[in-house]
């Protein structure tokens, strides 16, 4: 009895936690509509504490740093969005727009024909979305077996049998896929840089020689981390060592 009070209870909390999430995105948007950007992005941050993550939720936020000319969350919260939904054309567009207002313009080094595929198409469906169509896939498989074993026809048989063989072909490529996206994330770890200005090192001291400077909004990719300094890398390939506090990981 007190497992399903207990239940019960976690239930009632959520519905009263989706709700008013929507009152507060309803007030936000409406202080957004009003130029009032600050308490836009306070209503917004409120839902974002509460554990909700949504690209609708990230695309508002940036829209109202950027409106702030606030590069580094602006841009933070665009990619934050399109690691959620990599098809957003709006947060897409406007990240363009936003990198534009950032001092650092990082060329990126020539790509190979499989890394362009690779980030053309394979990273621009989630890997949930890969799942799903492996799953989908595999429902389709299934029926299309049973169907195959089950018909007295020999000429269904075939035409049955040669389309679940293609559907389960298709069906392994999607798994590898998704596994494949998946340890993209695990060893792919884009962050921003959030101070004004920062010296990169060549080693994780202070007193290390300086290689270059960043500014806020500049992109870069996490390598390592040792103690309270993250090992960082350029699209032009440049390395280097910062503080952990300059940058938030996306």
């Amino acid at each position: 009895m007190k497992r399903v009070i207990t239940i019960i209870l976690m239930f009632v909390g959520l519905v009263i936690n989706a709700q008013s999430n929507n009152i507060l995105f309803k007030q936000a948007n409406q202080f957004y509509q009003k130029n009032d950007y600050k308490n836009a992005i306070a209503n917004y941050q409120k839902i974002e504490k509460s554990g909700v993550h949504s690209d609708a939720l990230y695309f508002n936020l940036a829209n109202a740093y950027y409106k702030l000319n606030e590069v580094a969350p602006a841009i933070y919260y665009y990619e934050k969005a399109l690691k959620l939904n990599p098809l957003h054309e709006d947060a897409n567009y406007n990240l363009v727009l936003a990198n534009r207002l950032a001092i650092d313009q990082i060329d990126e080094m020539p790509k190979t024909l499989m890394q362009r595929i690779e980030a053309n198409f394979l990273h621009k469906i989630s890997v949930e979305t890969w799942s799903i169509i492996a799953v989908v896939l595999s429902f389709i498989t299934a029926l299309l077996f049973l169907i195959y074993y089950f018909s007295i026809s020999t000429f269904l048989k075939q035409i049955f049998f040669s389309v679940s063989i293609v559907t389960f072909s298709l069906m392994i490529i999607t798994i590898l896929i998704a596994l494949k996206g998946v340890n993209y994330e695990k060893t792919h770890q884009p962050a921003i840089i959030f101070s004004e200005k920062v010296v990169i090192k060549n080693a994780p001291t202070f007193n290390s020689e300086d290689v270059f400077v960043l500014h806020e909004g500049t992109k870069v990719e996490v390598l390592d981390t040792v103690d309270d300094w993250y090992k960082i890398k350029l699209a032009d390939g440049k390395i280097g060592w910062v503080k952990t506090s300059v940058l938030k990981i996306i």
